[in-house]
């Protein structure tokens, strides 16, 4: 029976707008938010049916918070661009209102795959050439770090990580043929080479948590070879990597950004303690920072203080706790709607059990590094995050109806 996408042309449109604008997303943003706007736009026209995955409440009650955070706040006007931002969560309705097969979100994850790898190409050149260029100058490499397609070492961090988890769910869980394999292979490695070669050290734990427990999953005598890995990495890395990777304990003074975090998060718990209901607002953080910075910080470390380098103080900080629980919420039962349903699949490889562990191996990557990085405030890891999540929804609308059907 052909599906929906082959009966209406403008349906079938609108999945291929929905599959450009979540696969864009890795080399521009502008595209891919032009795509999701004429994917929403074709849905509309299509006259199809409209479908969020089952997180309504949650994320209808954050964006709820949002909006009475920035009414309340001392200058709504500047907090417009988080309201802007509201278009960006388009990307969950598109994905779950087009894809209507598991093949659909195995194709998106090929697309993925071959796109960051091309960025993580490019990246490793960028790479490159600033080993020549900065010789063995520790601030010059920390400074400005490798990019691939994006703009900013975190976007393509971030970007990076996601896809490696999904491509490593990939190749342990769906069903042989996966050929040619060493193709899957030199694209993982080159990802992974780029990964690593970013420096960023929130992205390295972030990963580490993500693939230990797709390799818990997988092979769990696996998880006691991934450190050995990692330490013939450091072992072969320019001096860069390996003194990136110590300053987590052994700081460069302010080239390391330890301090600057543990100013940020200090001064955003004095943000909670003095707004703890509705926040100071949206985009408010960065406007208001000196004015809740703690007495004893005699001088500000160097670092960007526009966010507070933790989504769970930010989002407490700049729109209150209430808001943060929604957000935590909506995240939590993504969690529980995926491992349920995975334990409930039958034994095997399968689409299903792929995208149903890959997603909850980026919901665990984004939760880790999000104690580090605003990941989530950050449109090109957020849109791809949100793509992910609707195709992991889609897994599980698949095996509630086979459990429907044997019912």
């Amino acid at each position: 029976m052909p599906d929906e996408h082959e009966q209406k042309p403008l349906a079938r449109a609108a999945f291929y707008c929905a599959f450009g604008a979540a696969a864009s997303i890795l080399f521009s943003i502008a595209v891919s938010n032009i795509l999701l706007a004429l994917s929403f736009a074709l849905l509309l026209l299509s006259g199809a049916k409209l479908r969020l995955p089952p997180v309504k409440l949650p994320l209808g009650l954050f964006l709820l918070g949002t909006v009475i955070s920035l009414a309340l706040s001392d200058s709504p006007w500047a907090g417009r661009p988080q309201i802007r931002k509201f278009f960006v969560f388009l990307t969950l309705l598109v994905i779950t209102s087009t894809f209507s097969e598991l093949r659909h979100a195995r194709w998106l994850v090929m697309a993925f795959t071959a796109l960051a790898t091309l960025s993580a190409a490019r990246a490793l050149a960028q790479f490159g050439w600033m080993l020549k260029n900065c010789g063995e100058s520790y601030g010059c490499l920390v400074g400005e770090r490798i990019t691939g397609f994006m703009s900013h070492w975190m976007s393509f961090g971030g970007q990076m990580m996601i896809v490696l988890m999904l491509l490593a769910a990939f190749l342990f869980w769906t069903p042989p043929p996966k050929r040619p394999l060493w193709l899957w292979l030199l694209c993982g490695a080159m990802m992974a080479a780029a990964l690593f070669a970013g420096g960023t050290r929130s992205i390295w734990l972030a990963t580490a948590v993500a693939g230990s427990y797709l390799l818990w999953c997988w092979k769990r005598w696996t998880v006691l070879i991934a450190p050995l890995a990692i330490a013939l990495a450091l072992v072969a890395a320019p001096a860069f990597l390996k003194q990136r990777f110590a300053s987590a304990w052994q700081p460069h003074g302010d080239m390391d950004s330890n301090e600057h975090r543990r100013v940020c998060w200090r001064t955003g718990l004095r943000m909670i303690g003095a707004h703890p209901v509705f926040g100071l607002g949206p985009e408010h953080v960065k406007l208001q920072f000196q004015q809740y910075v703690p007495a004893d910080v005699a001088r500000l470390p160097t670092g960007w203080y526009g966010h507070l380098h933790n989504i769970y103080l930010h989002y407490a900080a700049e729109r209150g706790i209430p808001t943060l629980l929604a957000l935590l919420w909506m995240l939590g039962k993504m969690l529980c709607d995926f491992a349920r349903t995975l334990r409930r699949l039958p034994a095997g490889p399968g689409d299903a059990r792929f995208l149903l562990h890959g997603a909850l191996a980026t919901l665990a990557a984004v939760l880790a590094g999000g104690v580090f990085e605003h990941n989530l405030g950050d449109s090109e890891v957020l849109i791809l995050f949100l793509a992910v999540m609707s195709c992991g929804y889609l897994a599980v609308e698949k095996a509630n109806a086979i459990d429907t059907r044997r019912g």
